[in-house]
């Protein structure tokens, strides 16, 4: 087994909110068992104490200062999920139209929505104006002078920060990098103050900040702090040249664990960003934070039964319910989730891929890990509340799973289990 080391994890690697009682794994109060039993697998079980735990680490981290933490919501959009954080404060950062319209159906203030992404239409920047979401973080000089005419043609002024690509080595898996020159994310900072300064003489545009975004999944702080020091030195030149700015969006990605990472807090982050603003001078400016998998990531599991063991001279196979059309990060990324009997077994464990059904050999959930099981066992994938459900689809006609908020001892459904009905809906044969 050489794509991953043998491991085999005892217990539950990333929030105390999912832990052994009695010998069954529970999410809070609640059996993991028994929701398996009766709601069926694939499940994405989600722990409510769990999200409010990982946003209070950022409030508290921002202590007195002026903060806006706007959840990276691509990594999680359901919509209870959504409206847990709009409850503890939190504002939203959306990368399309279809994100907006969730925000807003989940009852939040897109006074407190900052817009990214690289590819927005008109009819997207007509919905954010009409709600009046915070700020476009426009990505491109194309786009800016789109939004400028969107913008003049509905009588409104669209209020812009730039996202700058500040080429900083995030360190993390290329796919979910987002700061080099070779990204297409942002505006390169050696061209962004000619930007500003074009921003600055749109009609319809009112600059109102600078924002970046390095990549995903960081667990050291160095990367922030480069960034940091490219862009203080930006707002300096804008500031000289009569563009002042509100506040400074430093974008999301801190790291959560999945398997043996340090991840890093928010409160060592945010201390080190806060000194820095106050030393160079801009201790005035708010501070955006868009954190996405940080706030969800280990919120979340998902239960899948085990159908058959299949053991061959080169490998041992745990073929499973769940498939990479319902966790994807394995596929997509060569992710590392750890994997947890849902009721342990004491006999000596066997080394197994763990599979999906899906007719692709890349269909996999996790390799090399040592478990002890038996055909019908339930088998916990953590770390799935960000990038899980989102990332699902409908590859070989497999229905979505359904989505369960564990509160306390009690449990709701959030979203139901897709039916064929539902796989089918909207298609039509020729007559």
């Amino acid at each position: 087994m050489t794509a991953q080391s043998a491991k085999t994890t005892a217990t539950p690697a990333g929030s105390p909110n999912f832990h052994y009682k009695n010998g069954v794994l529970h999410a809070e109060g609640v059996s993991l068992a028994a929701l398996a039993n009766d709601l069926g697998t694939p499940l994405y079980v989600y722990s409510r104490a769990a999200l409010a735990t990982a946003f209070t680490a950022y409030q508290q981290a921002a202590g007195s200062h002026s903060v806006l933490i706007c959840y990276g919501m691509k990594a999680n959009s359901n919509l209870a999920v959504l409206k847990e954080f709009a409850r503890l404060g939190s504002g939203f950062d959306i990368v399309s139209g279809g994100e907006l319209a969730r925000v807003l159906a989940a009852g939040a203030n897109p006074g407190k929505v900052v817009f990214s992404g690289v590819g927005k239409q008109v009819w997207e920047m007509q919905a954010a104006l009409n709600a009046g979401v915070k700020c476009f973080n426009v990505e491109s000089v194309p786009e800016l002078k789109r939004l400028s005419s969107v913008a003049t043609q509905m009588g409104k002024t669209a209020p812009v920060s730039l996202r700058v690509n500040p080429d900083v080595d995030a360190k993390t898996h290329p796919y979910i990098s987002t700061g080099l020159k070779e990204n297409k994310f942002g505006i390169a900072i050696e061209e962004a103050a000619e930007a500003y300064k074009l921003a600055s003489t749109l009609p319809g545009i009112a600059v109102v900040g600078v924002d970046c975004h390095i990549g995903s999944q960081i667990t050291e702080v160095d990367p922030y702090l480069d960034a940091l020091d490219k862009l203080l030195k930006l707002i300096a030149q804008l500031d000289s040249m009569g563009i002042k700015l509100k506040h400074l969006d430093l974008g999301g990605g801190l790291g959560i664990r999945y398997d043996d990472e340090t991840p890093l807090a928010p409160k060592v982050l945010l201390d080190r960003v806060f000194t820095q603003l106050q030393t160079r001078g801009f201790g005035h400016l708010e501070l955006v934070l868009e954190p996405g998998r940080s706030l969800v990531g280990n919120a979340g599991v998902m239960l899948t039964t085990v159908q058959y063991l299949k053991l061959t001279e080169a490998r041992n196979f745990a073929i499973v319910d769940a498939a990479m059309n319902d966790l994807m990060r394995p596929a997509l990324y060569e992710a590392w989730h750890g994997v947890l009997p849902v009721a342990p077994r004491t006999t000596e464990g066997v080394l197994y891929d763990v599979v999906g059904p899906v007719c692709e050999s890349a269909d996999w959930l996790a390799r090399a890990r040592t478990l002890s099981l038996e055909q019908g066992d339930v088998l916990a994938i953590e770390s799935a509340g960000a990038y899980g459900f989102v990332m699902a689809g409908n590859y070989n006609s497999r229905p979505r799973p359904a989505e369960v908020m564990v509160d306390g001892d009690r449990f709701h459904v959030i979203r139901q289990r897709e039916t064929f009905e539902d796989l089918i809906r909207g298609e039509s044969c020729l007559p």
